[in-house]
């Protein structure tokens, strides 16, 4: 007979909030390379092959955020707790970028569409297919538009995961990376200076990633996930993104991407469950992965206010200057965006967040169906799971 499987407790997966860290360089890289702030030939080159699909950071971070709030979800939570949760998490960082890039904008005399503002202000900017209107103010806030319409959606989606097939969710994980590869063809449904909005920026589409990540961590909870382990989930990635780079056209990028960084998720999160060591979980990469956030939110705002700040927007710093630029970026960028989680991010989650009784009370239970149990502790990330089970 095969024995019932044994239940642990994994608190936190800190491989993951490391690896949050890894996607926000990416992201940080590509970005430094299209602002040409390096003009050396040498040292631009490899700047641009290094980073040259980092944009595919974005998409890192949809898929592990369906798959972290998909397993830490718990049953028979209140949405209404969860969405309040999620709301202190990306809106006090939001409204103060936001408030910075129009105080930047009126230094220099910008011009704002105020409708454009507005939607940035609310987040819904990403649902706006006009120029001027999703990248406003703070461009990156788009995902941030995109993360909002995801988790208004999971407290009606996550009751249906978890009573789904698993077979069901298995095909949910062949069919999403085959229908973010349909958005090429499918663009051509659209008009054509709508395009890069329809694959790139539409919450829609892009939740094609996150709804991936959902259905790995439910086939996870349940032990049907089958994959690599975490160093050949990596060496597969690095081939992914080395082929990719070099030989695969730009069209097929994504969804291989999407599968690429799937497999490392759901392999560090094994390895975190299994108590295994990884390269993600020390201190100064959880550290790092905990300002991600914040780092993600500033770093455009940064490199341009400072660049126009100097003169040499557009212009790129010749010699050692460009790499030496970059690094900087880097460091000041950090340094700012631990200011913000510190002095923002923390404090604001903590007064905004739902309180230690809201977080462990459930839902009241239909009539005849007891209601669950509440969690055992108040840790967000804290989930029941079961054990491997024993071989007959």
């Amino acid at each position: 007979m095969t024995s019932a499987p044994t239940t642990v407790r994994a608190p936190r997966l800190p491989s993951l909030t490391g690896l949050r860290w890894v996607a926000a360089l990416l992201v940080f890289g590509f970005h430094a390379g299209t602002m040409r702030i390096i003009a050396e030939p040498g040292w631009k080159g490899v700047m641009d092959k290094t980073f040259s699909l980092g944009l595919s950071g974005v998409e890192f971070f949809f898929i592990l955020s369906g798959f972290v709030l998909v397993w830490s979800y718990r049953d028979g939570e209140r949405g209404w707790t969860f969405l309040r949760r999620r709301f202190a998490k990306i809106y006090p960082n939001h409204v103060v970028t936001f408030l910075a890039a129009l105080a930047v904008a009126a230094w220099f005399a910008d011009p704002v569409l105020p409708w454009a503002a507005i939607g940035n202000l609310f987040l819904v900017q990403a649902w706006i297919p006009l120029n001027g209107y999703f990248y406003s103010v703070n461009n990156v806030s788009w995902s941030l538009s995109c993360e909002l319409a995801f988790y208004l959606c999971l407290p009606l989606v996550v009751p249906w995961l978890r009573r789904a097939r698993t077979g069901v969710l298995r095909v949910a994980l062949v069919a999403a990376p085959l229908l973010i590869l349909a958005l090429w063809p499918g663009q051509h449904l659209v008009p054509e200076d709508q395009r890069w909005w329809f694959t790139q920026i539409f919450p829609v589409t892009r939740s094609f990633e996150f709804w991936m990540g959902a259905a790995a961590a439910e086939l996870m909870r349940r032990h049907r996930w089958r994959g690599p382990d975490l160093t050949v989930a990596s060496l597969l990635f690095v081939v992914t993104w080395v082929v990719a780079a070099l030989w695969i056209p730009a069209e097929f990028w994504a969804a291989l991407l999407a599968v690429a960084y799937l497999l490392v998720i759901a392999a560090a999160a094994d390895a975190d469950v299994r108590g295994r060591r990884t390269p993600w979980r020390s201190r100064p990469m959880v550290w790092l992965g905990e300002v991600s956030f914040a780092f993600y939110l500033v770093h455009v705002l940064v490199m341009v206010t400072v660049l126009r700040l100097t003169g040499d927007w557009g212009t790129g710093l010749t010699g050692w200057r460009g790499p030496v630029a970059v690094l900087g970026f880097l460091l000041l960028t950090l340094a700012l965006a631990a200011a913000l989680h510190r002095w923002v991010e923390v404090p604001m989650m903590r007064r905004l967040g739902p309180s230690r009784r809201a977080r462990r009370e459930p839902a009241p239970a239909a009539p005849g169906v007891p209601a669950p149990r509440p969690a055992a502790d108040d840790t967000v990330r804290s989930i029941e799971y079961a054990g491997p089970r024993r071989p007959d």
